[in-house]
């Protein structure tokens, strides 16, 4: 009445190992690692204080990002009106 035992953990890998492959099995492990590996450096990069230049420089980024998204917000909204002048 305690727990699993070995052969029904050997059933359940067999059973996997049919259903996945053992090639996929490989991909999704080392995407696992990947995944865990960016995790644990974003966790690092966050306990670090930013200098005021780092900082100048992302918000002059997210700036330039969302002039470019108003920019094409606006593309969007004026290019119908042209095509309906051409028409005419």
């Amino acid at each position: 009445m305690g727990g699993i035992s070995i052969w029904q953990l050997l059933i359940v890998l067999v059973i996997v190992l049919v259903l996945f492959g053992g090639n996929r099995l490989r991909n999704l492990g080392s995407d696992l690692g990947t995944a865990i590996r960016g995790f644990r450096d974003s966790m690092k990069e966050g306990d670090k204080p930013e200098t005021a230049a780092e900082e100048t420089r992302k918000l002059e980024q997210l700036a330039a990002q969302e002039r470019m998204t108003d920019q094409a917000a606006e593309l969007n909204r004026t290019e119908p009106l042209v095509k309906e002048r051409d028409k005419v």
